[in-house]
């Protein structure tokens, strides 16, 4: 077994790799936003939502959890080293996601006009669902290829995939919107779609693989281990779909196109720092936790170094997030969605409930437990939906921050107990210490936002934002130590041993 040190090592340099990754996607992505929200306007930015919304759905349904499934079977067999294995495992995955992301395709058209009176309140954009349905093919054969990658643990692949796609991405939104406005929404979307399938495939097809051949009745028998466990993954995708077009359809019919196109922006804002956060944590974390799933005091102890370097890595953005919500809002978008900066400190305190859960909730996956993926999945997304349903028709849009932010500490609950059971997890003292005090900050954070206004809310906001990336620095310093080569490359700077700690 790693020494805890080097263990801690790994998951800073893939969490920085995937995280480095993210920030840049993160800056390309607030230039298309920003470009998106100026050619498009309110009503065309949810427009977009409601569109992606209503085919990931579908594709959800007729992916089967095939994606996240592929990546834990490819990790399994790339550990055991059994390269025969491999192959005919990615064989395998490779065709179950085209037949489903054709049988999507064929499920989009069939309901297109269902889900335009759903979704938009009449069956006029059923023709652009039908066509949408082309990226549910194209998302399904690309999720293939991405869980080979990340099975394989080609972290580094993964992260040029995601940067060069996101370049891709901002091109052609940017030219197609400007071209068309909102009459582009439908190329743009299928384009995407199509430049990140050519990335995924350039990267897989990098990859080494045996050559073995599979018949389709063999084909359908080493399936049912993909799909037994994919079907779990495949619900709770549902549901959150489910959820997140019910809340945008309430908003809708409620307080109209803007206030959605609003709520869609806040929500953006902080699915990105959430992405950014949260794929860092877990696009090395999940193969190395199945590799070890069968041995509790690993799984263990990989669980809470994870959630230790994760809330150490997500603190000062989090806390830049609570602090400077006006400015973000206004920098991504423009003063038209101002009123979503109130919610943005909410997403955020439940950002940080996610940074926490996050990682406990892989012990269902590592260990290939579906029936409690389904009970965990089932509590949060019904919590969520009664939560947001009930708080946005007494108080607002806003309020569906709140119902986030409630929902993810309420159900971290529920994650501990199954995890607790699963694995016989318990907190160690380091990690609840640091629990609390990083919550601690995140609430002087959110009461400064709350109560301090204009340049005193700013003033605050850098103090504690400061804090926060010199608490987090000493934390990572402290569990590296003071020989690793990031702890040394930072003390070389003025003043970096004493922020360091040493």
């Amino acid at each position: 077994m790693p020494k805890s040190g080097n263990s801690y090592g790994q998951i800073l340099k893939s969490s920085s790799i995937i995280g480095g990754a993210q920030g840049i996607n993160y800056l390309i992505g607030m230039v298309r936003t920003k470009m998106v929200a100026i050619l498009l306007g309110p009503s065309g930015v949810g427009l977009v939502g409601l569109y992606t919304s209503a085919t990931e759905l579908v594709g959800t349904v007729a992916g089967l959890g095939i994606a996240s499934s592929g990546v834990r079977e490819v990790a399994e067999a790339h550990g055991g080293g059994n390269q025969e294995h491999v192959a005919r495992t990615v064989q395998t995955l490779r065709r179950v996601c085209w037949a489903t992301g054709i049988i999507g395709w064929i499920l989009a058209v069939a309901l297109s006009y269902p889900l335009s009176i759903y979704t938009f309140g009449s069956g006029e954009r059923a023709w652009a669902i039908a066509l949408l349905g082309a990226t549910i093919l194209i998302g399904a054969v690309s999720g293939g290829q991405s869980a080979l990658i990340q099975g394989t643990r080609r972290i580094g692949d993964l992260a040029r995939m995601g940067v060069f796609g996101a370049i891709s991405a901002t091109m052609v939104a940017v030219c197609l919107y400007a071209w068309l406005g909102e009459k582009g929404i439908i190329p743009v979307l299928i384009l995407t779609a199509a430049v990140n399938l050519g990335f995924s495939w350039w990267f897989a097809s990098k990859i080494q693989l045996a050559t073995v051949s599979l018949t389709w009745g063999e084909t359908l028998r080493n399936s049912k281990r993909l799909i037994h466990l994919g079907t779990a993954f495949m619900y709770g995708a549902i549901l959150a779909l489910v959820v997140g077009l019910t809340i945008r359809s309430v908003i809708l019919k409620h307080y109209g196109l803007d206030a959605n196109g609003i709520y869609q922006a806040a929500w953006a804002i902080s699915g990105m720092f959430a992405g950014f956060i949260l794929n860092a944590m877990g696009t090395d974390f999940y193969p190395r936790l199945t590799a070890v799933a069968s041995d509790n005091e690993k799984v263990n102890r990989l669980v809470s170094e994870q959630i230790e370097v994760g809330i150490l890595f997500a603190l000062p953005g989090l806390l830049g997030t609570l602090s400077f919500a006006p400015w973000i809002m206004h920098l991504l978008y423009s003063a038209k969605f101002l009123p979503g900066a109130e919610m943005l400190p909410w997403l955020a305190v439940g950002v940080f409930g996610q940074v926490i859960t996050f990682p406990l909730g892989f012990i269902q996956r590592a260990k290939g437990r579906a029936g409690w993926i389904y009970v965990s999945q089932t509590h949060l997304n019904a919590l969520h939906l009664v939560l947001a349903v009930i708080l946005i028709r007494t108080y607002g849009v806003t309020a569906a921050a709140w119902a986030f932010a409630a929902t993810t500490y309420l159900h971290g609950i529920v994650v501990f107990c199954i995890a607790r059971r699963l694995s016989n997890f318990s907190w160690t003292a380091q990690l609840a210490l640091l629990i609390l005090t990083a919550s601690g900050i995140i609430g002087a954070g959110f009461a400064a936002q709350m109560l301090a206004k204009g340049l005193w809310a700013f003033a605050l906001g850098s103090f504690l934002t400061t804090g926060a990336v010199l608490f987090s620095l000493r934390g990572i310093s402290s569990r590296l130590g003071e020989s690793h080569r990031i702890v040394q490359f930072a003390m070389k700077f003025p003043g970096g041993r004493l922020a360091c700690g040493f």
